[in-house]
């Protein structure tokens, strides 16, 4: 029979201690042949991409941001379950189980570079309702170093995805120097023509309207502003800058001035420029209503609920319980 004492107990507590550590952290590294050879995903980094990554782990990023994903947890934007072979040459992967903030494994090329930067300098610039802490202290090069690590996260599916982005971006800054006109018909030409002509399905309603408007500032306001002039916080970073909700109103509903062009935009959102893709985020009925409170707030031209039609939702209101139109569809340019 043991008798329970100091002695007993330190032993114990000791032995347990040893035995964690053995099953894992050093079992794994000998039992998991996968380790050993790269996976078809992995690409050395570049020595900016590394000091980048000594600047994430002395900062403590890995603490909020792990960097794979689960079977059981899909997170938003995630393409790739991570493979232990993308950990290859790894001396300390950044794993954990509790994860405060978005897994990054696959974060390279979800953004364009100065999108990082906004988010660094303040995540409330990019993020409204983030609690990351800011880095606006940090000095170029680190900054530099941080943006191109956080861009080869995801390996040669991230190399694809910065590709991406660059080739998008030259002809997203080329549009936007050419003048209003000239950015407008090139992000119009970029929408496919069955969304581009196609109305808001569902009427804005004074509750939809809220909606819409608590959902613009959670997402929308850092990057567009709080009038929709596209000169939120995040804009002094960003080039091209923010598109100016106002200047679509020249375009008109038949020009192209739709809900079903904002649906498609707020969706899939512009590759290239820092407008994010918020299909992930945002499901349908709040990309219908934000993009109603849009129309309604800062073009001034609402096509919700106009023809074509279809069956109506059963759950919604009467056409005259809905919010009329700024301008009639059917008289806009």
């Amino acid at each position: 029979m043991i008798h329970m004492n100091a002695k007993v107990l330190g032993f114990g507590s000791t032995a347990i201690v040893v035995l964690v550590y053995l099953v894992v952290v050093i079992a794994p590294g000998h039992t998991n042949p996968e380790m050993e050879a790269p996976s078809a995903n992995y690409r050395k980094r570049t020595e900016l991409e590394d000091q980048g990554r000594k600047l994430y782990i002395e900062y403590g990023c890995q603490y909020c941001h792990t960097q794979y994903i689960r079977k059981t947890d899909w997170g938003p934007m995630a393409e790739r379950i991570a493979q232990p072979g993308d950990y290859y040459d790894d001396y300390s992967p950044q794993l954990g189980s509790n994860r405060n903030g978005p897994d990054l494994s696959q974060a390279g090329g979800q953004h364009p570079d100065d999108w990082q930067r906004a988010h660094f300098y303040n995540p409330r610039f990019t993020r409204p309702e983030s609690f990351m802490p800011s880095f606006s202290y940090l000095k170029e090069p680190e900054i530099k170093a941080l943006v191109a690590y956080t861009q080869s996260l995801g390996g040669k599916l991230a190399d694809a995805r910065v590709a991406r982005q660059h080739k998008w971006r030259n002809e997203a800054v080329g549009a936007y120097e050419k003048g209003v006109d000239e950015n407008l018909k090139w992000i119009h030409d970029n929408v496919p023509p069955g969304w581009l002509h196609t109305p808001s399905p569902y009427p804005l309603t004074d509750a939809s309207f809220k909606r819409g408007e608590m959902i613009y500032q959670r997402h929308c306001l850092s990057c567009h502003g709080p009038v929709g002039d596209g000169q939120g916080p995040a804009a002094a970073f960003l080039y091209p800058p923010p598109l100016n909700f106002t200047t679509l109103r020249r375009m008109g509903i038949k020009g192209g001035a739709t809900g079903g062009m904002l649906y498609y935009q707020i969706m899939n959102g512009i590759t290239g420029t820092a407008m994010p893709a918020f299909r992930n985020e945002l499901e349908s009925e709040k990309i219908w209503d934000v993009g109603n409170y849009v129309a309604k707030q800062f073009i001034g031209l609402l096509d919700a609920n106009t023809e074509p039609r279809g069956i109506d939702s059963a759950d919604e209101v009467p056409p005259s319980m809905a919010y009329p139109p700024s301008v009639n569809p059917a008289e806009a340019n």
